[in-house]
């Protein structure tokens, strides 16, 4: 493992509802594996530290059991995103704007989606095309 991978993994460790079993994390869905590769991969690129995603996820499950979340860990994943979220905007890579905007248009193309068929962006009736970037 290299460096950051450990310090997360320590973070990981630390007194956190994270379901987990003898081998490490386990995901109860696709996509929570999904978050959970994408906050190691930016850590490893350097865009957070260990340190500084540790403090953000420990804020938001602080937050979520203030507020009367659960304490069995179920929503643990949940908090993982709004943690990356809220940690993006703070460095200026995202905005409120755009993270809502971006669920929204992901709700319409899951709406507009027949049954079966994978749900794709393109499939949001009002997503714009894109320009190309020299067009």
């Amino acid at each position: 493992m290299s460096r950051p991978e450990t310090d997360l993994a320590a973070a990981l460790a630390a007194d956190t509802p994270i379901p987990r079993d003898a081998e490490g994390p386990i995901f109860a869905e696709p996509w929570q594996a999904q978050a959970f590769a994408l906050v190691v991969e930016l850590q490893n690129k350097g865009v957070f530290t260990a340190e500084e995603w540790a403090q953000s996820l420990g804020a938001e499950i602080r937050e979520a059991l203030a507020a009367g979340g659960c304490r069995d860990g179920s929503d643990y994943y949940e908090r993982w995103c709004e943690a990356l979220e809220h940690l993006l905007i703070a460095k200026g890579l995202a905005s409120h704007e755009g993270v809502d905007a971006l669920a929204a248009s992901w709700a319409r193309a899951a709406e507009a989606t027949p049954h079966g068929r994978p749900i794709r962006l393109e499939n949001d009736p009002l997503r714009q095309p894109e320009k190309a970037p020299f067009g």
